[in-house]
């Protein structure tokens, strides 16, 4: 049995544009929308278009653009194993081999949303880019279809449309505007074109949050067997979501999510929800992960039962960087309780070597800023950060440079790779035997914008805890927690 034989599709009109059919989409946008149909008068549905040749539509086709999310993991304290069908996708594009198809998209007069998730590399301006046939880049594909719908509706200022791009970059929104007004010069189109853009559309920056692991390869025979039929398209994230959408224009009414009790944040501001994801979610993983792995565990789950590990991480969030976090304290507090319901998740097993990827410039990112908050309100060192700091400089202590990394050993001889930028590496491989290793590392404004070596104490602080960790991590987890 397969999925479309299990499920019942009402046709709603295309009200959203989607570039992209990727995971992260289908589990958190078209979900969203499916429940919207459900709960609320939305009424509409989804047109995905393929942005890149790469890839196949043949399952969407196949399933009647049919397919399950399943969300699992823990909230409120329980365990959550929940499966919905999706019927908000009402058709699929290959915008590289059905030009015209995907040009036809523009002309349907209930449109009104855009979605993008290009990576983050998608939402770029690129000057050699053709407006003649299909364009390469998204912003390129977003102007041509923009034109081609202006074009259609004789610059009508009511078929403008609301673009809600979700990749990964800060200002995504603006970002995105800025690349489309670039290419209106770069392609000389008119000027009344240009004046429809930024009148008649909205450009909103967004902030999304949710794991999403896609395709459950080793399990989906179990999970469909338990489902009852086959799903090529099954779908598997965390119950946790987050969706922060900044906006000039009030578009509340138009995509009634958070009315239906789905987390969707309305706001004429999203940094202090950036900051607040930043700094806590992947904060707590910077700030522990190069600890507990020394220590000796190797996944997030696994830190967060750990008696010292727990502790640890509980403590460097909620005392060191919850309080520094420009949001109502209460409300940092609940997102700082989801974060740890997240890491516990017993069904994903997210490897602490995963997230030691580019360390230094995490730390500097999303620890850094919650260290020199807590110093200047406290007069003090947070103690926390600045033993994740050693542990960041005991996880890296090698000199075996090799050509896909710098290969380290923790203490019961597991080899472990080392990951991050090549002047990095080489700096740690060049410097890590001179007794001056751990001033040349604070002192380095490459790697963190200034000179840490100024705060008072750290240097000294860095120096003790990183000898400690070194001669015996669990210990000196230990010794940090008194």
């Amino acid at each position: 049995m397969n999925v479309k034989d299990k499920a019942t599709k009402t046709q709603y009109p295309v009200k959203v544009v989607q570039f992209g059919e990727g995971n992260f989409l289908r589990a958190f946008v078209d979900y969203m929308i499916d429940i919207a149909n459900e709960k609320s008068d939305f009424n509409g549905s989804i047109a995905i278009v393929k942005p890149i040749p790469f890839g196949s539509l043949d399952s969407f086709e196949e399933q009647d653009n049919l397919y399950t999310v399943v969300l699992r993991g823990k909230a409120d304290g329980k365990v959550v194993n929940d499966s919905r069908i999706i019927t908000s996708v009402s058709k699929t594009v290959e915008s590289d081999r059905d030009y015209d198809g995907f040009m036809a998209l523009a002309h349907i007069d209930t449109l009104r949303f855009v979605v993008s998730n290009t990576t983050e590399a998608g939402i770029v301006f690129d000057e050699t880019d053709s407006f003649d046939g299909l364009p390469n880049t998204y912003p390129g594909k977003l102007t041509k279809f923009l034109y081609e719908r202006y074009t259609a509706f004789g610059g009508a200022a009511d078929k403008g449309l609301i673009i809600l791009p979700v990749e990964l970059i800060e200002n995504n929104g603006g970002k995105l505007k800025e690349c489309v007004l670039k290419l209106c010069d770069t392609w000389k189109l008119p000027a009344e074109f240009k004046t429809w853009i930024e009148e008649a559309n909205v450009f909103c920056s967004t902030l999304v949050d949710r794991i999403v692991t896609g395709y459950p390869k080793a399990e989906a025979a179990k999970i469909c067997d338990e489902l009852g039929y086959e799903d090529k398209l099954l779908d598997v994230g965390e119950p946790f979501g987050l969706w922060v959408i900044e906006s000039e224009k009030d578009i509340r009414d138009e995509l009634p999510l958070d009315k239906i009790g789905l987390p969707v944040v309305f706001t004429d501001n999203q940094k202090p929800y950036r900051e607040r994801k930043v700094r806590v979610l992947n904060g707590a993983h910077t700030s522990s992960v190069l600890a507990g792995y020394l220590y000796g565990l190797d996944i997030v789950r696994d830190c967060m039962n750990d008696e010292k590990m727990g502790k640890f991480i509980r403590r460097v969030v909620m005392e060191e960087i919850v309080p520094q976090v420009a949001l109502p304290q209460d409300e940092v507090k609940t997102f700082a309780e989801s974060v740890f319901e997240r890491f516990e998740n017993p069904f994903i097993d997210h490897a602490l070597l995963s997230i030691s990827l580019n360390s230094f410039s995490k730390w500097k990112a999303r620890v850094l800023p919650s260290f020199k908050d807590y110093y200047k309100n406290n007069n003090a060192l947070p103690k926390l950060i600045t033993f994740s700091f050693a542990a960041l400089l005991a996880f890296y202590s090698s000199t075996d440079l090799r050509e896909d990394g710098l290969y380290a050993k923790r203490a019961d001889g597991t080899e472990y790779v080392i990951h991050d930028d090549r002047a990095v590496l080489e700096f740690v491989a060049q410097n890590v035997e001179k007794e001056s290793f751990v001033h040349d590392v604070c002192a380095n404004k490459d790697f963190w914008g200034e000179d840490l070596s100024r705060y008072a104490g750290f240097e000294s602080a860095v120096a003790d805890w990183y000898k400690k960790i070194t001669a015996d991590a669990n210990a000196a987890v230990t010794e940090v927690l008194t």
